[in-house]
């Protein structure tokens, strides 16, 4: 893989990961272009101990463009993109309309004594799968998948490495059913200034486990129970297991994760690699298949703390889909968005069951 970085002409960073050696990425972006936004403002939620972003710039970014429109096409001609380069095949940038940036104007002032408030710190990146904007993830090949987990571990590694940053997120949102606003086949990357609510309760609930066991990883011991009951894996192979939780709460839920326990992207080897991109390719089309339509779907990397309880985390991909039958979506009403109590229309194991039977 070759690694070209470039700027745009807003001064963002550009970065090309390409599968030839001899790819020449010179071509300058020859867009008239305004300066970056500054960085969203984070204010601290003290009813939940939960920082919240605010980035008021972001009501304008681009939404649903016609597709001979989109920024994130290559450049051909005298239309202009994100990508100044006629093709390509993995491209990761700085987002235009970013939740967080390292770009602070002025330290925001206080809101109330039980409010604090501080700069939106971080970076959010977009990754481009491909310049294909027909494709889908589920129609790359193995070798694009593993180009693309490439660049998440690079990613990971370089944004970890930022001052402030105690977390990177990367993960795919598919489908307006989600809120997609660009249909070119895309990912993003958040490298937060915090640990996330999500991975907090992760970790609270893998150190309990630790104590309870005299040093157990919690996640290790599920995936190792649910392939020992095999009752809810959908499929493995030598490296990784597919599998839907036993408490799921989205109508099609199934993580991926390696057998090895793993902190992160960057920690997998080269034959974890090579073996991810077959299996994650037919659970996506396992999930397209289910009702024989495009499955809108998030897929999202949970890895371990940049800083702090690495030794706790356990590296996975959870991907889930709101679509509970071909003409139902799965709303998150009153319980689930109120309580943060989800309610599940299917039972796991059925799930597991109608996603090995595609």
């Amino acid at each position: 893989m070759k690694r070209t970085a470039i700027d745009l002409a807003d001064g963002r960073e550009l970065i090309y990961f390409d599968e030839r050696d001899d790819a020449v990425r010179d071509q300058p972006d020859r867009r008239d272009l305004p300066p970056p936004p500054p960085a969203s403002q984070l204010r601290y939620d003290p009813l939940t101990d939960e920082w919240v972003a605010v980035a008021v710039h972001r009501q304008t970014r681009t939404f649903l463009p016609p597709a001979n429109e989109c920024p994130l096409d290559p450049s051909v001609g005298d239309r202009l993109t994100e990508i100044p380069a006629p093709d390509y095949d993995v491209v990761v940038f700085e987002n235009r309309f970013p939740s967080l940036s390292g770009r602070v104007a002025e330290e925001p002032g206080e809101i109330t004594p039980f409010t604090p408030v501080r700069p939106g710190l971080g970076r959010c990146e977009v990754v481009c799968f491909t310049s294909d904007h027909n494709a889908s993830f589920a129609s790359l090949p193995p070798r694009r998948v593993r180009t693309v987990l490439d660049a998440l571990a690079d990613r990971t590694e370089v944004l970890g490495a930022l001052p402030g940053v105690e977390q990177i997120f990367c993960f795919e949102n598919r489908g307006v059913e989600i809120g997609v606003t660009l249909h070119h086949p895309h990912g993003q990357i958040y490298a937060y200034p915090f640990v996330t609510p999500r991975t907090r309760a992760l970790l609270a609930a893998a150190r309990r486990h630790a104590e309870r066991t005299g040093g157990g990883n919690l996640y290790a011991d599920v995936l190792a129970a649910e392939r020992a009951t095999g009752d809810r894996v959908v499929t493995e192979n030598e490296h990784w297991t597919a599998f839907v939780p036993a408490a799921a709460r989205w109508p099609f839920e199934v993580h991926i994760a390696p057998r090895r326990v793993v902190p992160d992207i960057p920690a997998l080897d080269d034959s974890e690699r090579d073996a991810f991109g077959p299996l994650y390719l037919d659970l996506l089309r396992r999930f397209d298949g289910l009702f024989d339509m495009p499955m809108p779907y998030i897929s999202a990397w949970h890895q371990a703390p940049v800083r702090i309880d690495r030794e706790l985390g356990h590296l996975h991909l959870q991907v889930f889909s709101i679509r509970r039958a071909a003409d139902k979506l799965k709303y998150l009403a009153g319980s689930e968005s109120g309580m943060g109590v989800f309610i599940n229309d299917i039972a796991p194991e059925r799930a597991a069951d109608l996603l090995r039977a595609v």
